[in-house]
């Protein structure tokens, strides 16, 4: 049996009746938009505690001895091959130079605490190692950022034959937040709070069945006819009534008293 689909309605949502209803509310999407990003500002501000960032630097440099004949290894090539700045990493985040670290340092840290205030890299996609660590304390990152500077050295000549380390640069205590970013979180909470403003004016407006227009019916019930139209009857400053169809004096006005008596 074919399916009668011929009395099914599909719903259309208007794109310029929902525009315009989002102009008419313009000024609740600006208030919450504003809300939004003052609320987030707020809460980085008083609720997030600052983190700083120190970093210091050091460069590798590898060679293997044939004889008396140093031969070097280009970086290009063990990079190529997940090579230097990936070995360096898995060194520096290793279980006993973090221990290590944590010994000479007189650090207050377990190595599971220690290990996720690292980072580290490749500067610029050169031999340059950089180590960075992230702390609430600038003077604590900057202790442990030096700290594991010198332990690795250490290692990474022991561990990678060949090698020779030189630190380039030591870190010093950072004068200006890593985070929270200010910026980015007032951005966040304002754009969430125009979303929101935003979603809950479209549903209201796609949950509204009230029938407004007389073209609303002629459009959808083409077969059913329009016997008569109730008037808007809207007070005139006299205290009578007069008919409103949106344009003052478009259909006349009819004065009356409050007890319906004539005038």
């Amino acid at each position: 049996m074919a399916n009668d689909n011929s009395n099914e309605r599909v719903e259309e949502i208007d794109l310029l009746k929902l525009g315009k209803a989002l102009w008419r509310r313009i000024w609740v999407l600006i208030i919450c938009t504003i809300i939004g990003g003052a609320m987030a500002l707020s809460y980085a501000y008083f609720m997030i505690v600052p983190s700083y960032t120190a970093s210091a630097l050091i460069y590798v440099n590898n060679s293997v001895s044939l004889g008396n004949t140093k031969v070097g290894i280009s970086n290009g090539d063990l990079v190529a091959s997940s090579g230097l700045i990936d070995t360096y990493g898995v060194i520096l985040k290793s279980r006993n130079t973090l221990e290590e670290v944590i010994r000479l340092g007189g650090l207050p840290y377990t190595y599971e605490q220690l290990k996720p205030m690292i980072s580290s890299g490749a500067v610029n996609n050169t031999s340059v190692f950089q180590i960075s660590v992230t702390n609430h304390q600038p003077d604590m990152a900057a202790h442990i950022t030096n700290t594991l500077a010198d332990v690795l050295s250490e290692r990474i000549v022991k561990i990678v034959e060949g090698s020779s380390v030189e630190i380039v640069d030591y870190a010093v205590p950072p004068s200006h937040r890593s985070a929270p970013s200010f910026t980015k979180y007032t951005m966040i909470g304002a754009l969430l709070g125009l979303v929101i403003s935003t979603a809950i004016v479209t549903l209201r407006f796609l949950m509204d069945s009230t029938i407004r227009e007389e073209e609303y019916l002629l459009e959808n019930y083409k077969d059913i006819p329009i016997l008569t139209v109730i008037p808007n009857l809207e007070e005139d400053s006299t205290g009578g009534y007069r008919y409103g169809y949106g344009k003052s004096g478009s259909s006349g006005s009819v004065n009356g008293q409050r007890n319906g008596g004539a005038k």
